[in-house]
């Protein structure tokens, strides 16, 4: 196949997992890299699992993240329908399913449920089920027969019982399977829908698909794939599966976890830009080390063939510091649309919210961080006297209520509350009376602040709270230090 187009074929069944998202993000990242088609593919054959909204879901994670596919249900190139629902209406699973039926692939199965449940075993501490070929021994009578006495059946692969099967992946090489572990999986259910197997086989020969990616648990499934497109006389696509994403603790990622899915993240504060690149990250790595890349860079950088085999962890901690970093390089007019609701939540006075979000903008890692920083401007917490003692600034409660107590009527007369007004007033109190700055602005801060860290220093505070808010502080600060 000369053109590269890869798909991502989500099933409707809930919010984004991030291997999913990882799974489409490394598919789109191989198609551009190569200047090719990126398709979305709905596979909703599994009618039970069909969660209502799950498709706006898909749609609106992949344009937040900005994964545009160039073909899909609302994109035609020519290949669709892109639904498998609607395919399976249109017949094809089950046209491609009697051509391997006529070609001694596959055969009808009409076994009953009690026959198939007496068929399972235990292996290992798992219960396993491989079919016995029963049905494959009927006569073309006795097919006939059954199927126009309305005889509900499926239609399952003809795995040989002898040899192997060899798959070859990019990412993890040779696969060889004994084709006695393979079942005969079914190829048609009973409802008449494909398997997830086999209408994918069916449906990337079709649709020209040249990568398939997808994650590693699909690996033991692999030969079984290798054995339709041969089966069919078809090319078989490359494939590259992708590894396990798990938690801190090494488990799967989990919805356990808090944050296993695109939606769970945005809701905790992280950034689009950011979830995109670290999710780049799990798993592949490029030549450089390089962490922080736009997705247009990612296209440009993005080789699978560096993708490892082993677990990958999903460090709460370091997407952290990555949104933190995005955060920092983000245009100020964006930040402040972005953190304005969050500032909200913590001050209903009214304030400058700009300046407030330029002070916190370098010392959060996710939005909601916001709130917590910046609280004190609504209303000074109840705090410790033993705050105003400082070994670094050499200050003790006593040191600080005399600081206060000399500024207050220096900060009354004070008529330009700007910040740098503020600072020079304050720095040449210190020099006049042989303090150094801390040994002044400490007591200060902790007055109109009641926390040891804010986002911002003294006069910076001063000045957004304003003259009479501050000389308001500043006098319950002297009560509390007095009393």
């Amino acid at each position: 196949m000369e053109r590269v187009r890869t798909r991502f074929a989500p099933s409707p069944t809930g919010r984004m997992h991030v291997g999913n998202l990882r799974t489409a993000l490394y598919a789109y990242l191989i198609a551009k890299h190569e200047g090719g088609d990126f398709l979305l593919r709905i596979e909703d054959t599994d009618q039970e699992r069909f969660v209502e909204g799950a498709l706006e879901i898909i749609y609106r994670t992949l344009e937040h993240a900005g994964l545009k596919h160039d073909e899909g249900p609302d994109l035609d190139g020519g290949y669709g329908p892109y639904v498998q629902s609607e395919r399976q209406k249109q017949g094809i699973y089950m046209e491609y399913a009697k051509k391997l039926v006529e070609k001694g692939e596959a055969y009808y199965c009409f076994c009953k449920k009690e026959r198939l449940d007496s068929l399972k075993q235990v292996v290992a501490g798992k219960e396993i089920s491989i079919y016995d070929k029963h049905c494959l021994h009927l006569s073309k009578e006795e097919i006939r027969e059954k199927l126009d006495a309305g005889v509900p059946y499926v239609i399952r692969q003809n795995v040989p019982n002898e040899g192997t099967t060899k798959f070859e992946d990019d990412i993890y090489g040779t696969i060889e399977v004994p084709n006695a572990e393979l079942d005969d999986m079914i190829l048609i259910k009973s409802d008449g829908f494909p398997t997830y197997n086999f209408a994918n086989v069916v449906d990337d020969h079709l649709m020209k698909i040249s990568h398939v990616v997808r994650g590693n648990e699909y690996l033991s499934s692999a030969p079984k794939y290798n054995r339709l497109y041969q089966a069919f006389g078809w090319e078989v696509p490359v494939y590259v599966h992708c590894p396990l994403i798990t938690d801190e603790e090494h488990h799967k990622l989990s919805k356990r976890s808090g944050h296993s899915s695109y939606e769970d993240l945005l809701e905790q504060g992280f950034l689009p830009e950011a979830i995109v690149n670290y999710v780049a990250l799990l798993g592949w790595c490029p030549t450089d080390n390089r962490e922080i890349f736009s997705l247009e860079e990612l296209v440009e950088a993005f080789d699978y063939h560096h993708m490892s085999k082993s677990p990958a962890v999903f460090d709460i901690v370091k997407l952290k510091w990555m949104n933190g970093e995005y955060i920092k390089a983000m245009e100020d007019d964006r930040f402040y649309e972005m953190a304005l609701p969050y500032i909200r939540k913590a001050i209903s006075r009214e304030l400058d919210f700009k300046k407030i979000a330029q002070m916190v903008k370098t010392r959060i890692e996710i939005l909601p961080d916001i709130p917590e920083l910046i609280d004190f401007f609504e209303a000074v917490p109840e705090y410790d006297s033993g705050m105003y003692t400082h070994k670094k600034m050499k200050t003790t409660e006593q040191s600080s209520l005399e600081v206060l107590q000399e500024l207050l009527p220096v900060l009354e007369r004070q008529e330009d509350y700007g910040n740098d007004a503020l600072y020079g007033l304050l720095t040449e109190f210190a020099k006049e009376r042989g303090y150094k700055n801390g040994y002044v602005l400490w007591p200060i801060r902790t007055a109109l602040s009641g926390k040891q860290m804010t986002p911002a220093g003294a006069t910076e505070i001063m000045e957004i709270l304003g003259k009479e808010e501050t000389i308001a502080r500043l006098r319950a600060a002297v009560k509390k230090l007095e009393n």
